[in-house]
């Protein structure tokens, strides 16, 4: 997708070699790492995250449960920093901190206390001598290299990578392995796909709903950040299952929804759900396979480009939110705003 050249634009369009990187230097480690966690066998893995690396932490629970089939909750980083409640004890557990910064103080401040009450606390970040690192007992680096936009692009693809990866030698699974062989591939092809018309189609929208299921959850929930900070969208992301309770009686007569189906058994609710929203008069704009789309009236959606032949849900996700950043430049610019510097954001947030 072209567009004029922000950093944002730049950095999104570096995620194939960050894949390529990825796979190089950390393969091995995270192999290591997946036969430990194998052997330790935890309960429950908890994720600590905030923004873009709480995403990244949505993408791991729906991974991590319907692979390794443990539970994952997220915890609440205010639990430990500003109400400072200690744990009781937290042995067998696994504990993964996800940050690009690995600066903000609730979040190292909360990996601290659950390393104080035995949990094994991974730390997923961008700088490996970062703060978290040195709290963590186990440091992976999303190897995104510097990121100068104020919106994340490539560490949020990274820190899904690591995840997947993690998984893999966890599970030992060999299509994930095959994936990540094929990331690279999959995010390059993602980035020559022409979603321009949703451009103009969101231009001069103030709201928007933002649909996903399973692993395409996570990528609703950053593009609804992304269209919020870069492009001055009110923009809200729910489930395809949880919209029917309550958010779709905001949806009227043209009212944009933009729908992630995934490639799983996640997307076969989404062609019913798209002839929902139509019959309310929204306007739809899908970007999944056909599939998914409302075969009888495809012209009251706006299809979007998916790369042919992607049809592993790991790879779809990735390549759905690649090209939503080549997306969100281009709108952020055609609204007359610098999707590089949002009003009121700076790089590393750091919250308390």
């Amino acid at each position: 997708m072209t567009s004029k050249q922000s950093l944002m634009h730049e950095e999104a369009a570096e995620s194939a070699a960050v894949a390529e990187r990825q796979l190089a230097e950390l393969t091995q480690d995270l192999r290591r790492l997946g036969r430990r966690l194998r052997a330790m066998d935890p309960h429950v893995v908890i994720t600590c995250a905030r923004g873009s690396s709480d995403h990244a932490a949505t993408f791991a629970k729906y991974l991590i449960e319907t692979r390794v089939r443990t539970p994952v909750a997220s915890f609440a980083p205010s639990t430990s920093s500003l109400y400072a409640t200690p744990w009781r004890h937290l042995a067998g557990a696994v504990f993964v901190a996800i940050s690009q910064s690995g600066r903000s103080p609730d979040i190292v401040t909360s990996a601290r206390a659950a390393k104080l009450a035995g949990a094994c606390v991974i730390a997923i970040v961008n700088d490996p001598a970062s703060p978290l690192s040195q709290v963590a007992e186990i440091t992976v680096p999303m190897l995104a290299g510097p990121e100068r936009s104020v919106a994340a692009t490539k560490s949020f693809i990274a820190s899904l990578l690591v995840i997947v990866s993690l998984v893999a030698g966890w599970t030992e699974e060999e299509d994930l392995d095959r994936a990540l062989a094929d990331a690279p591939r999959v995010l390059r092809g993602a980035w020559s796909l022409d979603w321009s018309p949703a451009v103009a189609a969101l231009s001069a929208e103030n709201s928007v709903f933002v649909i996903g299921r399973g692993l395409t959850l996570a990528i609703a929930q950053e593009a609804a950040l992304k269209l919020k900070e870069t492009c001055g969208l009110h923009a809200e992301a729910f489930s395809a299952a949880e919209v029917r309770h309550g958010p779709m009686a905001l949806v009227g007569d043209g009212f944009p929804v933009v729908m992630f189906a995934p490639s799983d058994e996640g997307g076969e609710d989404f062609e019913a759900l798209a002839r929902d929203f139509i019959g309310r008069g929204a306007r739809v704009i899908v970007t999944a396979a056909k599939r998914h789309c409302p075969h009888d009236r495809q012209e009251a959606a706006l299809v979007l480009p998916a790369l042919p032949g992607v049809d592993h849900p790991v790879l779809a996700a990735l390549a759905t939110v690649q090209c939503f950043y080549g997306l969100a430049s281009a709108l952020s610019l055609a609204r007359g705003l610098d999707p590089d510097r949002p009003p009121h954001l700076q790089k590393v947030t750091e919250t308390r």
